[in-house]
């Protein structure tokens, strides 16, 4: 969804809004893996969520892949009930690995459209792409998305994010790395070339953040699911734009949230939170 510019206004000294009034943050909000049909589903985690959204009241929700357990549709209906309850009108939703399974993607096709992502919103690019493969465990982009994403990301915008279901980069305590993107280094490189700030993905359901070059690599954990490795816990993250600082927080359902790192644009520096890695992960 792309957003028309605000015509402009001319203000008043007495129309003039405080500065900590008029720097309010671009919210987004970042859920991944449901897997709904699994056994491993947990519904009231889910209303937890879509409650703790809608109060939080976010500019952007992304949502990146695994909605589904094995592609069927009525695991992609009863998805799609939950994220419709979502009150956001930048529902942005791309597919994962799971979803590609049993010719998944055309229920995906059907009830979401596009399986790419498009929004252009307050000066912030997000551009979303599916990375799944039917019925493999690996991701790919493609050559012949490449300058896709180039064109999609030469629009004017002070901070760029890409959003794939699959990890560009490994993810401590996952165990043996065996299904990241299979060109993630010319993928990378493609990102870099766009100036992206920020990438968001899911797939391993543990919570991480990376540093490369310029570019900040966040991933969210499984937000209503047990499918969980060592002690990690379901959460989803909350990412808040400023103009000086972003800053990605990891939240759990029913509980509180911490955070993951908080990061600098202009200079790349960076705060990583101590206990962000996973306890006990294997």
């Amino acid at each position: 969804m792309i957003s028309q510019k605000n015509p402009e206004v001319t203000i008043t000294e007495s129309e003039k809004i405080e500065p900590e009034e008029k720097e309010k943050p671009f919210i987004i909000a970042h859920i991944s893996d449901m897997h709904a049909g699994s056994q491993y589903f947990v519904p009231n985690l889910m209303d937890r969520a879509v409650i703790e959204l809608n109060e939080l009241k976010p500019n952007v929700v992304v949502a990146t892949g695994d909605l589904t357990n094995q592609g069927y549709k009525q695991e992609y209906l009863l998805a799609k009930s939950y994220l419709d309850k979502i009150q956001c009108e930048n529902l942005l939703v791309i597919p994962g690995n799971h979803d590609a399974r049993n010719v998944g993607y055309i229920h995906f096709e059907e009830l979401f459209g596009s399986r790419q992502a498009i929004c252009h919103r307050n000066g912030i690019s997000i551009i979303g792409v599916d990375s799944s493969e039917p019925d493999l465990d690996y991701g790919t982009i493609g050559r012949h998305r490449y300058e896709w994403i180039r064109e999609q990301f030469a629009a004017p915008a002070n901070f760029r994010i890409f959003l794939l279901h699959h990890h560009l980069l490994p993810v401590p305590g996952t165990g043996r790395e065996r299904n990241m993107v299979y060109d993630a280094g010319d993928t990378l490189e493609v990102l870099q070339e766009c100036n992206v700030n920020l990438v968001l993905a899911g797939h391993k359901h543990v919570p991480h953040a990376w540093r490369l070059e310029n570019i900040f690599a966040v991933n969210a954990g499984t937000v209503c699911t047990l499918r969980l490795r060592g002690k990690v816990r379901p959460c989803y993250n909350v990412i808040e734009i400023s103009k000086e600082e972003v800053t990605v927080w990891r939240k759990y359902p029913f509980h509180d949230a911490d955070q993951i790192i908080k990061f600098y644009p202009s200079t790349f520096a960076f705060e990583k939170s101590p206990h962000h890695d996973p306890e006990g992960a294997s």
